[in-house]
């Protein structure tokens, strides 16, 4: 099977004809809107039946949300707040899926008023404050799955066991809320397609002790994960899709509507980091670079995987003749490192541009002006 091309290979024509002619201020994030409308097709085609629900917390830019609106993709929020920036575009509250499962009183309160019916929760807590803020929701229960490695690891933060779940659900409908589906999120960055398989078995395992309580839902949310194209490519949406469907066959009792939450593998491949080189400095036998881009001003993800995830880089000389580097940002703190052993042009100097692909996910949605260092502006350009 032929591979998919890496990012860099991607958007090489993008590098030729924009990045090297553009003049915005460093750092700013290049946000190439046919790359994101493409990518939701793609999505969208592979998974067809299924209801794509954008993760926004991935990148909320009102550009980036006007786009995806305009293609048709819905939305799942994890706060009102973000139900606030979607209305704002004119989507339908009702469209829009609240998947935290933890919540404040206010936020459940205010987006039930607002129009949004269904939400999910996994504790006896989150039940309680649905059925005063929200009575009458439809929930659904998040359901924990069997621990996969994945890239940016998920710590076990939500979800419950299939015997808590079907006793949550029971208290659910006790307390006057519709029983409306099961949800899931196996990591983000996942590369595994059976980690949605062994998620869908046990979620049809679910499924059938609820039948036996009485209790039939309309919908199965796979959550996200979905990877996007790094520096090593990662197989074809193609293969989860047709994972997705056959485990939904063979493991679902009856037909429901099936969800998904994608972020980073339909915004992350559109999205290029532009970063200026300040410094460059030998230490012992490593040569590092600095940038005005850090792990804490545009890419956290470099911490949340500790180093691991490979944004691929090219820079502004594009010498025949590389080295290799550790890329590192702008803060006087040690941590603010992006990745080691990258090669870039050998003879890269302050005020040379180094680009970062990848790099539409979890970006500017997690920057800080931690030091007094810039958040990147996001552009985006439909050339």
């Amino acid at each position: 099977m032929k591979q998919p091309e890496t990012a860099a290979q991607q958007t090489s024509k993008l590098t030729v004809r924009l990045l090297d002619q553009l003049t915005y201020p460093t750092p700013y994030l290049l946000m190439h809107g046919p790359t994101l409308r493409a990518s939701y097709r793609t999505i969208a085609k592979n998974f067809a039946g299924i209801a794509v629900h954008y993760a926004m917390k991935c990148n909320p830019d009102p550009a980036v949300l006007r786009a995806l609106h305009a293609d048709g993709c819905r939305f799942e929020i994890a706060s009102y707040p973000e139900l606030e920036e979607l209305q704002a575009i004119g989507v339908d509250a009702k469209e829009v899926l609240f998947s935290n499962p933890v919540k404040t009183p206010e936020h459940i309160r205010r987006a039930w008023k607002a129009g949004v019916y269904r939400f999910s929760f996994d504790s006896i807590c989150e039940v309680d404050k649905l059925a005063a803020e929200a009575p009458g929701a439809s929930v659904l229960v998040r359901l924990k799955t069997i621990p996969a490695n994945s890239a940016v690891p998920s710590e076990g933060k939500f979800g419950i066991d299939l015997t808590h779940s079907l006793e949550l659900m029971k208290y659910a409908v006790s307390k006057g809320l519709k029983p409306y589906g099961v949800a899931f999120h196996v990591g983000s960055q996942m590369e595994n397609a059976q980690a949605w398989k062994d998620a869908l078995a046990e979620t049809g395992s679910l499924l059938r002790a609820l039948e036996q309580e009485d209790i039939r839902v309309e919908m199965v949310d796979i959550g996200g994960g979905f990877p996007a194209q790094y520096e090593q490519s990662s197989p074809p949406l193609s293969i989860y899709a047709k994972t997705v469907r056959e485990a939904a066959v063979a493991y679902l009792p009856y037909e429901v509507q099936l969800a998904m939450e994608p972020g980073r593998a339909l915004v992350g491949s559109a999205g290029v980091m532009v970063a200026t080189v300040i410094g460059r400095a030998r230490r012992g036998s490593t040569d590092w670079l600095h940038l005005d881009v850090g792990a804490f001003n545009g890419m956290m993800e470099a911490l949340e995987s500790l180093n691991t995830l490979r944004f691929p880089m090219t820079d502004s000389r594009r010498s025949a003749q590389q080295t290799s580097y550790s890329v590192t940002g702008p803060s006087c703190d040690s941590q603010d490192t992006i990745l080691h052993d990258v090669s870039l042009s050998a003879d890269l100097q302050v005020g040379d541009r180094v680009y970062i692909y990848t790099a539409g996910a979890y970006t500017v949605s997690y920057a800080s002006r931690f030091n007094g260092f810039d958040i990147p502006r996001l552009h985006m350009v439909q050339a």
